[in-house]
């Protein structure tokens, strides 16, 4: 599949810190992706990268078409109305598109003469949202859109954007750490922590490719790779890698989607990345 965004031994760093390192990994054009990970996990700076808001120290990132970028912040001229924050995207785009906007926020009820500073953070978001997809991008890159908004405000948010998604070809990139507002919407996984990618895939395939394993403590699991183990009395509970084991003591059983990405932050891969002294640029 052609790759919509694609990253390629890509290092970030901030003065003598590695924020990412060794980061390779591909987005598949048309697919909803999803970037996860605690704060301070690279996510931001990862996206930025992509976007051109900074260099890389090492690797390339590079994506195929134009693309659009919300930040986390969302950030809107206050003193402006919606119509001429329209305006100034219609100026700032060579791609726009007036009656998608038009049309979007209509339909979301939002009136263009309303002021910006007035807005409801659900409404802010998507006003941001909206002003992106009238630029007409291939890639949607989305750095926590659902930040700081109640649950309504949340479902409506992702709701409309995954309309946009099924009525044309767009790509959408977004990160957040709440895996719960993606499983319904997101079909590709990225985990990153401590700077570093723990995986990324297909969500389905990755769900089918691993196992819950429960049984007593000692028992070795043959065949698998344990990504993360937690132990309780003398009963352990693991996310393995591979088919399930022969032995008749374990239970198994596919994972959640949420199961899986706490399973790989768990990690004893999931190493922060080490202060720049003593270490190869």
């Amino acid at each position: 599949m052609r790759p919509a965004m694609e990253a390629t031994g890509l290092g970030v760093r901030y003065r003598r810190t590695w924020v990412l390192r060794d980061c390779s990994l591909s987005v598949p054009a048309g697919r909803v992706a999803a970037l996860v990970g605690p704060n301070g996990a690279g996510k931001t700076t990862l996206m930025h990268a992509a976007v051109g808001l900074l260099k890389p120290a090492l690797g390339s990132v590079r994506v195929a078409g134009e693309v659009a970028f919300v930040a986390q912040d969302k950030p809107l001229y206050e003193s402006f109305t919606v119509a001429q924050m329209l305006a100034f995207g219609r100026r700032m785009n060579t791609r726009w598109d007036a009656a998608v906007a038009a049309d979007r926020l209509a339909g979301l009820g939002i009136a263009l003469e309303r002021k910006v500073s007035g807005l409801s953070g659900g409404q802010r978001a998507q006003v941001a949202v909206t002003l992106a997809l009238a630029s007409r991008p291939d890639l949607l890159v989305l750095d926590e859109p659902l930040a700081n908004l109640d649950p309504l405000a949340r479902h409506d948010v992702m709701r409309s954007i995954m309309a946009e998604v099924a009525g044309r070809e767009l790509t959408v990139l977004l990160s957040s750490h709440v895996v719960s507002d993606l499983e319904e919407t997101c079909d590709w996984l990225v985990v990153l922590n401590g700077g570093r990618l723990q995986v990324s895939g297909d969500i389905e395939e990755l769900l089918d490719g691993h196992l819950v394993l429960t049984g007593p403590d000692g028992v070795p699991a043959a065949g698998t790779r344990v990504v993360s183990a937690s132990r309780t009395g003398r009963q352990v509970s693991m996310l393995v890698r591979g088919a399930p084991p022969l032995d008749p003591r374990w239970r198994a059983r596919r994972p959640g989607l949420e199961e899986l990405v706490m399973g790989y932050l768990r990690s004893p891969e999931s190493a922060v990345l080490p202060h720049l002294a003593g270490v190869d640029a």
